[in-house]
């Protein structure tokens, strides 16, 4: 069995990853990714990145982890980008969750149809009421 390589490219630790190639790029300008240079000058990403990235725990952004109630894993069903702002629904179980977010998180993240995703619900309680007919 050959020996897992020491460094990945960009494009190889976004998959690991489940980001973007841009967010990798994105992550090591900020500081969040070390990488290093290769005799081009290509970027590449050492293995313990990954695997550093990959051992955290995902956190709000308030630092704190996130509960399992508030988070629907899923498969994405359909992508509405118009200008800005763009529709995910995505098809978690039996729930059909609909979000409204930015153009640029959905290039960010890769979401189209098929891409397995997660929704995550802040609010603590949602009202909806039909009106009489």
């Amino acid at each position: 069995m050959p020996a897992k390589q020491a460094n990945l490219t960009v494009g190889e630790a976004a998959a690991a990853l489940g980001v973007s190639p841009d967010t990798v790029r994105r992550w090591d300008r900020a500081g969040k990714l070390r990488t290093v240079r290769d005799a081009r000058n290509r970027r590449l990403v050492p293995r313990v990145e990954i695997e550093r990235l990959s051992a955290r725990p995902r956190r709000h952004a308030t630092g704190r982890p996130l509960s399992a109630r508030n988070r629907f894993p899923g498969i994405v069903r359909s992508v509405e980008v118009d200008g800005v702002m763009a529709l995910v629904e995505l098809e978690a179980g039996p729930f059909l969750v609909t979000a409204a977010i930015t153009r640029d998180a959905v290039e960010e993240m890769g979401l189209a149809p098929g891409v397995r995703a997660a929704a995550t619900v802040k609010a603590t309680s949602v009202m909806v009421e039909a009106g009489e007919r």
